[in-house]
C-alpha cells in the first residue's frame, strides 16, 4: 500500500497529549526499533498503570504491523475513556489496516475534527468505493469527491491524495504529486519509494529499479523497498530470481513485523501460487491483491464456483479487475450455458477493449478479441489475435485461442500449426482442443493422425464426440474406409439407422475409390468385413452382392 507505516499516523505529541518524556524510550523511537520499545514500555507497564504508556503500546504495536493488539490496547483504553488523546483515531487506524471499514467509519463519525481524520476519511472513502460497498457506487463516488474537497495544501494531505490516485489507478498524477514534492524537498527519500512504485504499476520495471535504487543505497534493510525489488525482478526475470531477492527479508520478518503480509503474499506469487489456499484467504481485505490472485488461482485450479464468488461483489475501477472479473463470468457461464453471465463478461472485456487508454494496447485487443469471440465473430476475433500474435507465438492459452478462431473460420492449416505449438498437458488433454485438432487433420487431408488421436483418447468422454467428427468429416472429404471404421463404432454403441446409413455410404465410397484405382484392391476385404455384419438387410446383401460380382470379374478371391 501507499500509506506508510513506518513513521506515525500522526506526530508522537499527538498521541500521549504531551506529557512526561521517556529518554531511553525515544532512543527506541529514533532508531525506529519498535521491538525494543515495546519491550521497554511492557517492563515499565509493570510498575505503573499510567495510560500514557499503554497509548505508546498501542503506537509500537502498530507500527510493528500488529494492528490487532494494537486495536485491542486502544480499544481497552477506549472503554475507560473516550476523550483520551486521539484515541477515537488511533483506534479507527487499527480498524481500517485489518479490514474493518464500518467500524474505523463509525468511530471516525465521533472522532475530535482533525486534519488526520479527514485524512483516513478520504481513505476510507476510496477502499470502500473500490471493493463496491453498499452496492451504490455513485453515492461512494460522491463520499470520495466529498473527501477530496476536504483536503488543503498542506505536505500530508498532497501525499494522501497522491495515495488515493495511486489506488485508483491513476498512476502518473500519483507520479506528478510526488515529483512536485522532491523537488523542493530531495531530503524526503521515501517518495521515490512511491513513484518507483507507480512506475512499477506502469510497466516500466527498469525505470521502477532504478527510482528505487535512490532509496536502497541509503536504506538496504527497507522492508517495502526490497518487495518492490523482487517485484521488479519476477516481471523482467522470473520467480526464481523474484525469490532470491526476498528471501532474507522473508526469513529476517517476524509474524508482527512490518510488512509480513506483503512478503508472505508476494513469496506465493513468484511460486506460481503454490501455498495460495494457506496465505492469500485470511489478507483478503488486508492486501488488495490478495482477493484477485485467489481469483486467479481458483481459476488456474478450475474452480470457477470459488472465483465467482470472491468476485461477483466487486467494482471493478481499473483495467486489470475488468479483465479479471469477465474472465470469470465468461468461465462460469460457458460452464454452466449461462447467457446473463456471458453477457456480463462481454460487457466487462468491450468496456476495456473499446476504452482510449487501452484500445491500443495488448490487453485491450486481447479484451476485444475476447468479446467477438463470445459473439461467434470470429472473423473480427482474427483481426484482433493477428496484430499481437508475434508477442504470443509460444503462448500456449494465445495460440489454443489462435487456432479455435482460425478453425471457425476454416483455415485449418494455420489453425493446425497453432494446435501443434500448445505443450500445456492439461490443454492438450482438453475435449475442445482433441476436437478441433482432429477436424484440422481431416481437412488438411491427413486423417490417419486423426484416427490415431481418437485410438490414444478412447477412453476419454471425449471419445464419442471424435468418433462422430471422424465418421462425418471424412465422409465429407472422401476418406471413406476412416469414415467407415468410425461409423461402425458408433453403430455398435448406438445402433441408429443414422449410423447405418454413414457406414453403408461409407463403404460404397471404398468400393468406388477401389473401382478407380484411388484405393488399393486389397481394401476390399475390410469392406465386405465392415457390411457383412448386416446380411439380412437388403441393402447390404444388394451391396455384397455387387462387390463379389465385381471382385470376381477382377480376380479377386472372396
Amino acid at each position: 500500500m501507499i500509506l506508510s507505516r513506518l513513521k506515525p499516523a500522526v506526530e508522537s505529541h499527538k498521541f500521549i497529549g504531551g506529557g512526561k518524556s521517556l529518554p531511553k524510550f525515544n532512543d527506541f523511537l529514533a532508531k525506529r526499533d519498535y521491538t525494543g520499545a515495546l519491550t521497554f514500555l511492557e517492563f515499565k507497564k509493570a510498575n505503573n498503570s499510567d495510560v500514557e504508556i499503554d497509548l505508546w503500546m498501542g503506537y509500537c504495536a502498530f507500527h510493528l504491523g500488529d494492528y490487532k493488539k494494537a486495536m485491542e490496547i486502544y480499544k481497552r483504553i477506549y472503554n475507560n475513556d473516550k476523550n483520551a488523546p486521539n484515541i477515537a483515531y488511533n483506534l479507527a487506524c487499527c480498524y481500517f489496516y485489518l479490514g474493518m471499514n464500518d467500524e474505523s467509519d463509525k468511530l471516525l463519525q465521533i472522532a475530535p475534527p482533525s486534519s488526520h481524520v479527514i485524512r483516513l476519511a478520504l481513505h476510507l472513502a476510496q477502499r470502500k468505493g473500490h471493493a463496491g460497498a453498499g452496492g451504490d457506487s455513485d453515492i461512494e463516488e460522491e463520499e470520495l469527491l466529498r473527501q477530496h474537497q476536504r483536503l488543503h495544501d498542506s505536505l500530508p494531505d498532497q501525499l494522501s491524495l497522491a495515495a488515493v490516485h495511486y489506488m485508483r489507478a491513476h498512476y502518473q498524477e500519483a507520479i506528478d504529486i510526488y515529483k512536485r514534492i522532491l523537488l523542493n524537498n530531495r531530503e524526503y527519500l521515501a517518495l521515490n519509494v512511491y513513484v518507483a512504485l507507480c512506475y512499477y504499476k506502469l510497466d516500466y520495471y527498469d525505470v521502477s529499479q532504478e527510482v528505487l535504487s535512490v532509496y536502497l543505497n541509503q536504506y538496504p534493510d527497507s522492508a517495502i523497498a526490497n518487495n518492490l525489488k523482487a517485484c521488479n525482478a519476477f516481471r523482467l526475470f522470473n520467480g526464481q530470481t523474484a525469490i532470491s531477492e526476498i528471501q532474507n527479508l522473508a526469513e529476517q520478518t517476524s509474524v508482527h513485523s512490518f510488512g509480513h503480509d506483503l512478503v508472505r503474499h508476494n513469496i506465493v506469487v513468484f511460486r506460481q501460487g503454490e501455498g495460495a489456499l494457506q496465505v492469500f484467504p485470511p489478507l483478503l481485505d488486508v492486501i488488495p491483491e490478495a482477493r484477485l490472485n485467489l481469483v486467479i488461482h481458483y481459476l488456474k485450479d478450475d474452480n470457477a464456483k470459488d472465483a465467482f464468488e470472491l468476485i461477483k461483489d466487486l467494482s471493478p475501477s481499473v483495467p486489470h479487475e475488468y479483465i479479471l472479473k469477465g474472465t470469470v463470468y465468461a468461465t462460469l457461464g460457458q460452464e454452466q450455458h449461462s447467457v446473463e453471465y456471458i453477457k456480463a463478461a462481454q460487457q466487462c472485456f468491450q468496456l476495456v477493449g473499446s476504452s482510449t487508454s487501452e484500445c491500443d494496447t495488448i490487453p485491450g485487443r486481447q479484451c476485444m478479441a475476447s468479446t467477438f469471440f463470445l459473439f461467434g465473430q470470429f472473423e473480427e476475433v482474427l483481426v484482433y489475435l493477428t496484430t499481437i500474435r508475434s508477442f504470443y507465438f509460444n503462448n500456449d492459452t494465445f495460440n489454443y485461442n489462435y487456432g479455435q478462431a482460425k478453425a471457425a473460420t476454416g483455415n485449418y492449416k494455420e489453425a493446425e500449426e497453432a494446435f501443434l505449438l500448445i505443450e500445456d498437458t492439461k490443454l492438450k488433454s482438453d475435449s475442445i482442443y482433441l476436437t478441433n485438432l482432429a477436424r484440422c487433420f481431416i481437412m488438411n487431408k491427413k486423417s490417419q493422425r486423426a484416427w490415431d488421436l481418437y485410438m490414444k483418447n478412447e477412453r476419454k468422454s471425449c471419445a464419442y464426440k471424435l468418433l462422430q467428427i471422424i465418421a462425418n468429416d471424412c465422409y465429407k472429404m472422401g476418406d471413406f474406409w476412416y469414415s467407415a471404421k468410425a461409423f461402425d463404432i458408433l453403430e455398435k454403441i448406438e445402433p441408429t439407422p443414422e449410423y447405418w446409413e454413414g457406414k453403408r455410404g461409407a463403404v460404397v465410397g471404398i468400393f468406388q475409390g477401389v473401382i478407380a484405382n484411388i484405393l488399393p484392391k486389397e481394401m476390399i476385404y475390410d469392406a465386405i468385413e465392415l457390411i457383412a455384419k448386416h446380411k439380412q438387410n437388403p441393402q447390404a446383401e444388394q451391396i455384397l452382392r455387387i462387390i463379389k460380382k465385381w471382385s470376381k470379374e477382377n480376380g479377386l478371391n472372396i
